[in-house]
């Protein structure tokens, strides 16, 4: 795997993360919020969905 490309991934990460809290940071905050009163088994559940989906769209933009 090249450094870079890892490096461009994860640059792309932390912009995308950083969105939400600067262009709307009241409905972030009730958003971690409302993900704090969660149960555990609801954010695993989350988590696992999140992993998924970026899984299949990562096989299907690179088609291995």
């Amino acid at each position: 795997m090249q450094w870079q490309l890892l490096l461009t991934g994860f640059a792309l990460f932390l912009i995308f993360e950083g969105l939400a809290p600067f262009a709307m940071p009241r409905a972030w905050r009730r958003a971690i919020a409302r993900m704090a009163s969660m149960s555990d088994d609801a954010i695993r559940v989350a988590g696992g969905i999140t992993i998924a989906a970026g899984l299949i769209l990562l096989v299907s933009v690179t088609g291995n």
